[in-house]
């Protein structure tokens, strides 16, 4: 008798994301006419960089060759992309970092998911809310959830409420917690932390040895001064944070997959025994048993980005989107609705009028204009009563939506 992960039954059937296309796509067969723009997902429209293409051109010609074909890669990622991440993304900031210290992936959302393997299961977890669903989702995936409460939260996860009241900025644990999931800028709300605001967090991991698993998706989105680029830029972070960043909202690689996760050598686990473990060297016997590595076209093309002229495109597109969520926001105030993020971050969060239920919400707008929103209520007990925009659409479509928007109203 084959016995199952029954950790999975704890879930709801269908992953946040995916009821929300289901819900989409049954309206558009009984409206196959509608003209539905989607503000909801977060896949980007712009397509890939000039030099990014070229880059992967030159690799398919190479791979094309007997005399420069190549076959299985390292598994943790090639030297050509490390090198320019720890130069342009780390140096460039003050941050040294060695070149086992990175790991190439093929997307942020599976190190976030995997990153739990190398940890035990009796470590208490520490998430926002609201959040972005894959952190809670992996805890209880992998065993550490507990049971559902009365109040239909975790037992075992400890939610830090991000509110109005505290301009969704988390404030310290109450409770000792082992490992903390931080996102930002913020996914949904947009919010970003400063450094004073980031260095509370640091200190309190270091003064109870937790460990931060730092979602820096969004970094390449700040605008402002004194939002710190990476969590290394706080003293003491290399000792306490494993930090995830990707290339799909910064240059288009939603379709092509490529991410890497920085995990220092000076971050320590420990045994039941007490014995002191890096976690650096788990994670890359994990890496290197799971995984075969990310694909050598898609990592010329990343390492593209770091020329001149690669950036140079790239920043053109994140200035694209950063224009849309910039006119999101304006016509959203304008229209009277409570509205925050969309400065450093590609994301708006709104308040629902009158107190409407997100889902509610989110049927009104798809049923009514046909503008796709996310409902809020998906990122935790927190965001009910919000709904997500994001700004990765074009600029005649969000211009449009906006338009239906006020139309409405």
């Amino acid at each position: 008798m084959t016995l199952i992960n029954e950790n999975y039954l704890k879930l709801p059937e269908y992953y946040f994301f995916n009821e929300i296309e289901q819900k989409i796509n049954a309206h558009k067969v009984v409206h196959p006419k509608a003209d539905v723009i989607r503000l909801g997902l977060g896949d980007v429209s712009q397509p890939l960089p000039g030099e990014v293409v070229k880059a992967m051109e030159n690799a398919i010609r190479e791979l094309s060759k007997i005399e420069t074909f190549r076959g299985y890669g390292p598994e943790t990622g090639y030297r050509f992309l490390i090198d320019k991440i720890i130069k342009y993304d780390y140096n460039a900031r003050g941050v040294s970092l060695e070149p086992d210290e990175v790991f190439i992936s093929d997307g942020s959302k599976s190190d976030v998911g995997n990153i739990g393997h190398i940890f035990g299961r009796d470590n208490i977890i520490a998430i926002t809310d609201p959040v972005y669903p894959v952190y809670e989702n992996a805890a209880i995936m992998g065993g550490r959830s507990g049971h559902l409460t009365e109040q239909n939260i975790w037992s075992n996860i400890v939610y830090i409420p991000c509110t109005p009241e505290n301009n969704f900025i988390p404030e310290l644990p109450t409770d000792k917690v082992d490992i903390i999931y931080l996102c930002y800028p913020n996914n949904p709300t947009g919010v970003a932390l400063n450094k004073a605001e980031l260095k509370k967090w640091v200190d309190y991991a270091l003064e109870n040895q937790a460990i931060i698993i730092y979602d820096g998706a969004y970094v390449a989105y700040i605008n402002e001064d004194d939002i710190p680029h990476s969590i290394y830029e706080i003293k003491g972070a290399k000792k306490c944070a494993i930090e995830i960043r990707s290339y799909s909202k910064t240059a288009g690689f939603t379709g092509l997959r490529c991410s890497y996760t920085i995990v220092p050598k000076e971050i320590i686990g420990y045994t039941l025994m007490n014995e002191k473990i890096k976690i650096n060297k788990l994670w890359n016997r994990r890496a290197t048993t799971y995984y075969n590595g990310t694909s050598y076209i898609v990592q010329r093309g990343a390492e593209a980005l770091y020329s001149r002229k690669g950036f140079k495109q790239y920043q053109t597109n994140i200035d694209y989107y950063l224009t849309n969520a910039s006119i999101i926001r304006q016509e959203m105030i304008a229209a009277g609705y409570e509205v925050y993020g969309g400065v450093n971050a590609p994301h708006i969060w709104i308040k629902t009028p009158k107190n409407t239920p997100s889902w509610r919400f989110f049927q009104e707008l798809l049923y009514e204009i046909n503008v796709v929103c996310t409902p809020g209520s998906g990122f935790g007990q927190g965001g009910e009563g919000f709904f997500r925009f994001t700004a990765f659409n074009s600029r005649e479509n969000t211009i449009e939506a906006m338009s239906r928007i006020k139309k409405r109203m």
